[in-house]
């Protein structure tokens, strides 16, 4: 409780890094001196009082703490999304299409678009590895009959901010629903992130209906957020916990795994579940699935997507 509250105090309270160093540093000590005392005393109560009254007291404004909308946010962050719904037709706001000269270099374009619901046929998961096998991003990209809609379940931050996944956990950052063009999206993170992130893209085989289903479940969620914000957690509320809750909405069964938590071993939890190309075995299946060189080939094409998945694997 300690430990928590101590990093609950460093990650979200407002303020200079000294008073939120010297009110975390202070709070770890008060629990930290309370559990000893009570240990030498060999009593509980009147020793942990005081620690237990100022934790209630966190815990009360803990409670205060709400996501914003209104932030001085980093630019590539700054439109949020918004989609409009008549019948069949739907209108995407503000999709994401930068022109990239480095990671942090840019030139922002955002743009309206509007597809045909009757046309959404495909679905497929991209992975992005930057740490290891155990970590990766996930997103999800939506086929309107070869036009392609990309998703990305990000956190939103404001100017000045890095992402840090410990902060993660504390309130610090809102969830937010990046729309954006597959060369945006997938082209940032294989040309010009350095070192470059390893991305692998799959075809998902479920059924058109569940397509649209999932499609609107997104939809759903991304003007959920327009009107009513909510914080990121590394732990629960990430780019692959939302893609599973978002299934769930919709299918009866959705069997819990680790490898949801490990979100590196997502793509090979699909595999399992027979959602992915099975001509292959998963391991070859996705060193053919890696699009490193294919995105860097295609970088600035208009053709972008298609070029990405010319003999991939399941890819008519």
């Amino acid at each position: 409780m300690a430990i928590w509250g101590g990093l609950a105090l460093w990650f979200a309270l407002p303020g200079a890094d000294g008073i939120r160093t010297t009110f975390a540093l202070g709070f770890v000590a008060l629990g930290a001196g309370s559990l000893l005392t009570a240990l030498l005393r060999r009593r509980l109560i009147v020793p942990l009082l005081p620690f237990a009254i100022v934790f209630v007291a966190l815990l009360a404004w803990w409670s205060t703490i709400e996501a914003s909308n209104d932030r001085a946010w980093q630019s590539d962050v700054e439109m949020l999304p918004l989609v409009e719904i008549n019948a069949d037709v739907i209108t995407l706001r503000n999709i994401r299409s930068f022109n990239y000269s480095s990671e942090t270099d840019y030139t922002p374009r955002w743009y309206n678009k509007t597809v045909d619901m009757r046309q959404l046929d495909t679905l497929d998961l991209v992975a992005v590895y930057w740490m290891g096998d155990a970590i990766a991003h996930t997103m999800l990209s939506f086929g309107f009959a070869g036009e392609q809609i990309a998703i990305s379940i990000e956190t939103r931050k404001e100017q000045g901010e890095t992402y840090s996944p410990l902060a993660g956990f504390f309130r610090r950052y809102e969830l937010f629903y990046v729309v954006a063009e597959e060369s945006d999206l997938i082209g940032l993170r294989t040309s010009y992130r350095e070192p470059p992130e390893d991305v692998f893209l799959y075809r998902v085989n479920i059924p058109r209906e569940n397509i649209r289903r999932l499609f609107l479940q997104y939809v759903s969620k991304i003007n959920e957020l327009h009107e009513r914000p909510e914080f990121y957690n590394t732990a629960t509320t990430n780019c692959t916990t939302n893609i599973v809750m978002h299934v769930r909405a919709f299918q009866e069964r959705v069997p819990l795994s680790w490898k949801m938590l490990l979100s590196g071993y997502f793509p090979d939890l699909v595999y399992e579940r027979g959602k992915l190309d099975q001509s292959l075995p998963f391991d070859a299946l996705r060193r053919q699935s890696h699009i490193n060189e294919r995105a860097r080939a295609a970088d600035g094409a208009d053709d972008f997507s298609r070029r990405i998945r010319e003999g991939l694997p399941g890819i008519p």
